[in-house]
Formats: C-alpha cells, sequence, structure tokens
C-alpha cells in the first residue's frame, strides 16, 4: 500500500476533501503534528506523497517556530529528489523557501470563498478550475517567486495562488481540501484573527453551506486528476 504523509499544524487544518480522494487511490494516511514528531528529511523519502498543510505562522519565522527550518530541509530534499509533494497554504510557502523564494506580509489579509484566475500554462495542474469555481482563501502572507517559476493562479489581492516546482511537486496558497460542511471548525479556530480583521463568521458559514457538494467536485476534478497524474 502507498503511503501519503501529512504535517499538520493545527488539529482542524487536516487533509479535509483530500483525504477520501487518497483513500481512493489506495494510500494510507499517516499525520505528524509539525511541533510534536517531526520526521527527518531522510525519514520522509519513504512516504510516496508528502503534503504539508496550513497554520497560522509565518513560513519564515524560525525564531518563533524552529520546526519550520526543518520543513524547509524536508521540502528542500523532496525537490531534489523529485518526490511527489504538495504544500497548501503555509506549506505552499515553505515550498517557495524551499526553491529560493520568500514570503511577506500582505497589505490586507485574503480571508473568504472566491475564485482563481489560471493561467494558461501548458499543463498546468489547475486546468480544470472554471470561471465560476469558488475556492477557499485564508491567509495574510504572500508568495514572492524566485526567477524561473511561474505562478499558475492569481487573484487580485494575492499574484501567486500557485506555482510548481516540478509536475510532481504543487504548492496551493489556496485551501482545495477545505470541506464547507466543517468550515465551523475553521471559524472558531481561527476566531480571534476573524475579529481582527472585522469578518463575520456567519458569512463564512453561509457561503461554505451555499457551496455545499460542488467543492467535492472541484476537488476530485483537479486534485484528482493530479493525484492520478503521479502513477503508482
Amino acid at each position: 500500500m502507498k503511503t501519503a504523509w501529512a504535517i499538520r499544524h493545527l488539529r482542524f487544518e487536516d487533509l479535509g476533501l483530500l483525504d477520501p480522494l487518497l483513500r481512493e487511490r489506495g494510500y494510507d494516511i499517516h499525520y505528524h503534528d509539525a511541533s510534536a514528531d517531526l520526521p527527518t528529511p531522510m525519514g520522509c523519502d519513504s512516504a510516496d506523497l508528502l503534503v504539508v498543510l496550513g497554520g497560522p505562522m509565518t513560513a519564515d519565522d524560525y525564531a518563533g517556530h524552529a520546526n519550520l527550518r526543518d520543513e524547509v530541509a524536508i521540502l528542500r530534499q523532496r525537490r531534489e529528489r523529485d518526490l511527489p509533494t504538495l504544500g497548501i497554504c503555509l506549506g505552499a510557502q515553505m515550498m517557495a523557501l524551499a526553491v529560493g523564494g520568500s514570503v511577506r506580509p500582505m497589505a490586507r489579509k485574503e480571508i473568504g470563498w472566491g475564485g482563481l484566475q489560471v493561467a494558461d500554462v501548458a499543463n498546468s495542474p489547475l486546468a480544470g478550475v472554471a470561471v465560476q469555481d469558488q475556492v477557499l482563501h485564508w491567509h495574510g502572507d504572500e508568495i514572492v517567486l524566485p526567477e524561473g517559476f511561474t505562478a499558475l493562479a492569481s487573484t487580485p489581492a494575492c499574484p501567486v495562488q500557485a506555482f510548481a516546482w516540478s509536475p510532481r511537486g504543487l504548492a496551493l496558497q489556496f485551501h482545495f481540501e477545505a470541506d464547507p460542511g466543517r468550515i465551523d471548525e475553521w471559524t472558531h479556530g481561527h476566531a480571534a484573527e476573524l475579529a481582527s480583521v472585522g469578518i463575520d463568521p456567519a458569512g463564512l458559514q453561509r457561503d461554505a453551506a451555499a457551496l455545499g457538494t460542488r467543492q467535492q467536485a472541484l476537488a476530485a476534478r483537479v486534485m484528482g486528476r493530479w493525484l492520478d497524474s503521479l502513477g503508482d
């Protein structure tokens, strides 16, 4: 059986809608909590797929979160060996650091359900995202890519919403994995952050309820295709 390791920074920011997609493809899922049982870079080589999930910290705050430096080292080694790797939000930002990019604070946090402008890039894993599709944005920092890398998607507030370091290494600033049926876990867990920027959690919950099963279909269509491209 194939193994998918997920590095998690918050209990409720888990694989979400990606969980059934992985299990359907024969993956055995193991979570590693970043601050408690982070594996070594060499240890991570044994995972058929590594997913680094989101979190509220700044990706290069090594003084406040020593594990982040270790996670960037893990991601750097995954890239060097071209091992299947997916980064989401904080994970995507650390993937950018691993290829020589940087992160910086945005003028205003981007939080809420909204669309994406997908770049016209050959063989883009995001080619299946339609104009009317909605994803969950939830971040206050943005990625600055080094020369030689191309953004696969953007929004007016954030020019780099996704990039790939190879067909087997995908970084997503937004949350394809977010399950609208569990958005209350996000709004409760990030209540202080929402209050600090004046966002009503009830509005996020209403938007999530309206999306319903469309998010499951979106994850299955886009992320399912990317997972299938990794092969056995």
